[in-house]
This record gives C-alpha cells, structure tokens and sequence, in this order.
C-alpha cells in the first residue's frame, strides 16, 4: 500500500525504506519523539518529505491530489477535532466534510454500539469526557469507510480495560472490512498481539522489524 524510500524530514526521520502492506495491520512503536507521529503525517501527505519518496499503491505521492487522497487515507490525531451541537451532527459532519451522503439514524447508532459509546445521538457533544470523545472520532471516521486508517495513540484518554476494548474495536474493523491500518501505539504487548507488522522507531530510524502473522 506504502513504500518509503529513503525519506527524510528535517532533523526528525530518515527512513532508509519501510513497507505497508495492503490489508494488513501495520504499528508504530517507541519512545515518544521518534518520530511515529511524523511518518503518519507523511503517510496522509499533511507533510511532505524533504529528501526521498512516497509511493502509495505503486504512485509517487507527489503525483496525488491531497485532498482526494485523505478521503481514502483516514487519520485520527490523539485530539480529534469536536464540532458544536449533537453527537448525531457530529458523525454527519465527518460525511458532509468527505462529500459522502449522509446515512440514517439506525447506522449512527449501530456505530455507536460497535464503538462502546452509550450516547443518544441527541446529547450535546461537548459533554463528552476525553475518553468519549475519542470513541465519538472513531465512530465519525469508521463510517467514511476508507480504504487506509492512521491512528495516532487513538486510545491514549482511556483507562486500561476501555483501551483494550478501543484497540480491539480497530483490530476487528479492520480485519472484517479488508482494510489497511497503521497504527502508532505507546503499548508493545498491543502492537505484537494485534499487528501484522511492527516497526520499533528510534531517533527517526528504524531499528528493528517484526514481522508477527
């Protein structure tokens, strides 16, 4: 899906080459300023690289209109954006903003559930906690129906046993629905049980490569 080669970014990565393959689960791990976040940045061409290049499923990424591709390359940040009013027109927000129709009530609330939200759609968003807040984004980005998602600490608001669950929910749409994910987690037992593919970044290089299934 992904080939970098020989990517460099300021003074925060230089990737000799690294892969992501189609359909599979892909994660990121290491210590907090390696650089996980950046290559997810540049994997949804909100940055570019300053030396090297992109190729994603065969193309130059340079070549991509970038506003077209992250409608097929989906990122979720660890402080996903809240709209004013509903939690309902926040999930019909995502759509509008993506250019997809909108879908009924039924399928919002089916996402929901699937996301462990217990939420009417009629509750004001803006009482959500952080936690909630980041199961809402995931339900918002799931029902875009990408065909890649980049998840950034996506449960990083959660306790223990609501992170389990979260990543769970990722793992298990992502398998069921043939998609590709990339995923940076601060969590090692989380990338080995659940990933296709670990990367351990260090000092923007990559230092070691698992490869699990």
């Amino acid at each position: 899906m992904f080939t970098l080669e020989s990517v460099s970014y300021k003074d925060i990565l230089d990737i000799h080459s690294m892969h992501v393959e189609e359909g599979k689960i892909t994660a990121l791990i290491g210590a907090s300023g390696g650089g996980k976040s950046t290559v997810l940045k540049l994997l949804n061409k909100a940055l570019s690289p300053d030396e090297g290049r992109i190729l994603y499923k065969g193309r130059d990424m340079d070549l991509l209109d970038s506003v077209a591709h992250r409608r097929n390359v989906i990122y979720l940040n660890q402080r996903p954006h809240l709209f004013e009013g509903t939690v309902e027109e926040n999930l019909q927000k995502g759509l509008d903003f993506h250019n997809k129709p909108r879908v009924s009530k039924d399928v919002l609330s089916d996402m929901l559930s699937y996301v462990g939200l217990r939420k009417q759609l009629a509750a004001p968003a803006r009482q959500l906690s952080g936690g909630e807040v980041q199961r809402l984004a995931l339900a918002r980005v799931l029902l875009l129906d990408g065909d890649v998602y980049l998840m950034d600490e996506p449960s990083s608001a959660l306790d223990d046993e609501s992170e389990r669950f979260l990543v769970e929910t990722i793992v298990d749409y992502t398998r069921r629905n043939n998609k590709t994910l990339v995923m940076v987690t601060h969590s090692r037992f989380y990338a080995e049980h659940y990933a296709d593919i670990v990367y351990t970044i260090k000092d923007g290089r990559v230092e070691e490569v698992q490869h699990e299934r």
